[in-house]
């Protein structure tokens, strides 16, 4: 039986949310019961998710709306100022909300619930949802069968490269610490492995290639991704971390303690990782190493089939 998934998702900043959603619908492993967006303009968000169902002929799955701010409202929302364009014309401001009626919160709380142990949750954006939700009721950390997160950075010997805090931790660290110390089953992918991971203009015109309108409006996303425009590639951060869930060995996973920094001037929402002990047990699979190759080849592949 297929795995049932929800993406939570910032869809629309980095074009790497699509590539997910993309991976994820060419997936046969993995069946999408929904789909919660937050961070910033969500209506937004939900029409992109909404037109890349569409065109995928999967206009069935739920799309919601979640939060729009942080949960202690201390930080700016980022936001690059390209998101939707060439998938959402202003044509389309005004036909309303963008996804379905019910709170994204909500939705996952009923879902999970009332199918306990069924859900995977894939979290690809900032983390206030899945914290709402842990909050909301706590039989969601029960019930949940497990939570892929793409998120953190360790920075290890061969990484110092990296920036000090990843990106969706950074937009919400209240909401990372309540969901790593809630107990749940997580699977961390971070910065480590997925910058070692790109997609390429020659990957680019095998997904259009496919030759459907679904394909073409994947790769056009990608050719309008300013960060592929500027290197000629970009990450596949998010796709790896659901490629994580069709096959974890695709990494190497080192089941660690994580915390979450939640003061500090130059690191706030960094994630510090240690070996387990008695004080501060296991709360994490983290990824720390990816076969490179197999996993571009197999992102690709499957966003193009």
């Amino acid at each position: 039986m297929p795995t049932r998934v929800i993406l939570d998702t910032d869809i629309g900043t980095d074009v790497d949310d699509c590539l997910a959603l993309a991976f994820i619908l060419g997936s046969p492993e993995l069946q999408l019961e929904g789909i919660t967006c937050v961070y910033g303009d969500v209506g937004l968000r939900a029409r992109m998710a909404r037109r890349l169902l569409e065109l995928r002929g999967r206009g069935d799955i739920p799309v919601l709306q979640g939060a729009r701010e942080p949960l202690l409202g201390l930080r700016p929302v980022y936001w690059e100022g390209h998101e939707g364009q060439g998938l959402v014309g202003p044509e389309e401001e005004d036909e309303g909300p963008g996804g379905d009626a019910e709170d994204a919160v909500d939705y996952l709380v009923r879902t999970v619930v009332e199918n306990p142990e069924q859900i995977h949750l894939i979290a690809i954006g900032p983390l206030t949802n899945v914290a709402l939700a842990f909050k909301r009721d706590p039989r969601v950390v029960r019930d949940l069968a497990h939570l892929t997160i793409m998120g953190g950075v360790a920075r290890g010997p061969g990484s110092l490269h990296l920036p000090y805090v990843e990106h969706n931790i950074r937009c919400d660290p209240e909401a990372a610490h309540i969901v790593l110390t809630a107990g749940a089953p997580v699977t961390l992918v971070p910065l480590d492995v997925t910058t070692r991971v790109r997609i390429t203009p020659e990957h680019v015109a095998r997904i259009k290639a496919a030759g459907t309108p679904f394909h073409a409006a994947v790769a056009d996303q990608v050719g309008r991704y300013p960060r592929f425009g500027r290197l000629g590639y970009t990450y596949l951060h998010d796709p790896l971390a659901a490629a994580v869930v069709v096959q974890p060995d695709i990494v190497g996973l080192e089941t660690v303690h994580v915390d979450v920094e939640l003061g500090g001037r130059l690191a706030a929402g960094a994630t510090l990782l240690r070996q387990p002990t008695d004080d501060a047990p296991a709360n994490a699979r983290v990824a720390l190493d990816v076969d490179v190759a197999r996993a571009e080849e197999f992102v690709v592949g499957r966003v193009a089939s």
